[in-house]
């Protein structure tokens, strides 16, 4: 069976699997699998973009979305004689067998189905089926700069589908296109030496999380300090630095990225 997998700390957002999508299927009928995505309105696959932290401290999180060719697909139980599995595992919308079932496009939970309004039928990522039955990539995997998109049998991807990630699953729904490597959420902040008005490198930082789980950095050349990759939930802060007055015990609530701000260390 064929699946996808996606690296997310590979992705650098540079658009190259959206434009792909495009470049292969706008203006183009791939039948039986599909007929012409329109040049707008429709993302068979879309990069999604999130801002996080607040400035100076921010970075942006990316994450291409498909089609996630679900084994237990809604689509197929909303039109069983319209959309069917492939032996491989692509889930196809028949375009003939699907005109005019506008309904479609309300069954996928994952907002991947699109309406043709001038063709009346419901599109979406085909896995580009078409150029899998000639032994060739998808062309969003093709164009794919960084390797962040992955595809092929499932038993050689097993490695990166044991690290997936199901934060973005829908319960029952089974799909097959898998993340690994989630984005997470961050903490971060500046300290800094008052009486010199300089940055301080090299201060030790440590944040415990609520279970007493420890993550330990050091301030970098800017006095900055980062935590990535982690979980909402309420955290304790402690900024310990030779010479100086530190912080202990500072509670930060995590729900979104957060950067804290500067921390103004007093000698002893």
């Amino acid at each position: 069976m064929k699946t996808f997998v996606v690296d997310l700390a590979k992705c650098n957002g540079c658009y190259g699997c959206q434009i792909a999508c495009k470049d292969e299927t706008v203006e183009n009928e791939w039948m039986p699998y599909s007929k012409p995505q329109p040049n707008t309105g429709h993302f068979w696959l879309k990069m999604t973009e999130k801002i996080h932290g607040q400035v100076p401290k921010v970075l942006a999180e990316y994450r291409p979305t498909l089609c996630r060719h679900c084994d237990d697909a809604p689509c197929m139980k909303a039109a069983p004689e319209a959309v069917y599995k492939r032996e491989d595992g692509l889930v196809i919308i028949d375009p003939e067998k699907a005109q005019d079932k506008k309904e479609l496009v309300d069954a996928c939970p994952y907002g991947a189905i699109y309406w043709n309004e001038e063709l009346s039928v419901p599109q979406k990522c085909t896995g580009c089926a078409h150029l899998v039955d000639e032994g060739k990539l998808p062309h969003c995997v093709d164009a794919c700069a960084t390797g962040a998109l992955l595809f092929g049998e499932e038993e050689e991807l097993a490695d990166l589908i044991a690290q997936s990630t199901d934060q973005w699953d829908v319960e029952g729904t089974k799909p097959r296109v898998y993340y690994v490597n989630p984005f997470g959420l961050f903490v971060s902040g500046e300290v800094w030496d008052v009486q010199a008005d300089l940055v301080i490198e090299g201060a030790s930082v440590k944040l415990t999380d609520a279970r007493g789980g420890v993550r330990e950095t050091a301030t970098d050349g800017f006095g900055d300090f980062w935590f990535k990759h982690l979980t909402p939930g309420v955290y304790t802060l402690d900024i310990e630095a030779p010479g100086f007055a530190g912080v202990k015990g500072r509670t930060v609530e995590l729900v979104e990225s957060l950067n804290i701000g500067d921390f103004p260390l007093e000698k002893e």
